[in-house]
């Protein structure tokens, strides 16, 4: 099944990387120039480099949507330079999840496709989503909404190592962006990780710097550009974060629940009608009918497993 992922940032990439090794077929939508922070473990790097691998995943740009499609049923992730998502008409996905996560709604509606997922705050369920996930760190992080909304944003990042707002940096002034150091370098406090204009952007303390600005971007002062994780751990540069991973598991199991009610519906006829709600009594058939299943092949199995001479089979071996 296509699913269109609307976003291609880190946490979009979490979410495609899960749905990706669950069998969906993948095309996503980022903006021409993307300003994803933590590239390496960004989809959206493909619009930039024309290729992207993030783990053992290869994405790859598409100008089209008949060329993304193409790309997606022959396994590879496509990523669209679309931010307004206008391919959805053309390619008629069987969901569409908008991980953007600006915040706010840009554009994406219920009539979108037949599952229509909202990540983050900006979504109400019923009104811009079929359901949300929560993006919040925290107990409730991941978690699929059935009803209302995710938490609205606190503009605080969540905390990594015991650090929150401070690992985060941020442009120095309006004007070009202009990187001084590399994502999974080890960084000292106060260290000039990028200019902005002439002006430095240092790093707000010790750690391996994690995500860093593409450069020759366009920035104002204040944006956010660069994110140090504390730990100091570089392996974590280059695999998708717990919190990415997180979200793209409640994503896929909120994808597996409205479609499947989704197919309920669509097969229900005058004549027949499916049941779709499980009974606690069918848990209870399906153990005792695992157990038998499981003492039957023992019994069978168990006289041909005496027979075995261990000691010449293992010989056998060597």
């Amino acid at each position: 099944m296509l699913v269109v992922i609307r976003g291609a940032g880190d946490l979009a990439t979490g979410i495609a990387l899960r749905l990706h090794r669950a069998g969906y077929q993948i095309v996503m939508t980022d903006l021409p120039a993307p300003t994803s922070i933590r590239r390496t473990v960004c989809f959206s790097e493909a619009i930039r480099l024309g290729e992207m691998t993030v783990e053992d995943i290869s994405a790859r740009k598409a100008e089209t949507p008949e060329e993304a499609l193409t790309l997606a049923q022959s396994g590879v992730v496509a990523v669209l330079a679309d931010p307004a998502g206008a391919c959805i008409p053309t390619l008629r996905p069987g969901a569409v999840v908008d991980a953007i996560l600006a915040k706010k709604n840009l554009g994406t509606a219920l009539t979108d496709a037949p599952v229509v997922i909202g990540v983050g705050p900006g979504f109400t369920v019923g009104t811009d989503c079929h359901a949300a996930v929560e993006t919040m760190r925290g107990h409730t992080l991941g978690r699929a909404l059935y009803s209302g909304s995710p938490l609205p944003n606190t503009g605080i990042p969540g905390l990594i190592g015991g650090r929150s707002g401070e690992r985060v940096l941020r442009a120095p002034a309006d004007g070009i962006f202009e990187p001084r150091m590399e994502i999974g370098q080890l960084v000292q406090e106060g260290e000039i990780a990028a200019t902005v204009n002439g002006k430095p952007m240092r790093c707000t303390l010790t750690g391996c710097l994690r995500g860093l600005l593409q450069g020759g971007l366009q920035v104002h002062e204040g944006m956010k550009c660069g994110d140090i994780d504390p730990r100091g751990q570089q392996a974590n540069c280059f695999t998708a974060s717990d919190k990415a991973t997180a979200i793209g598991g409640g994503v896929g199991l909120l994808l597996g629940k409205l479609l499947h009610w989704f197919v309920m519906e669509q097969i229900n006829i005058d004549m027949v009608c499916f049941q779709a709600v499980v009974q606690p009594v069918s848990y209870l058939y399906s153990f005792a009918l695992t157990f038998l299943f499981a003492c039957i092949v023992n019994a069978a199995m168990f006289g041909k497993l005496d027979d075995i001479n261990m000691a010449e089979s293992l010989k056998s071996i060597e």
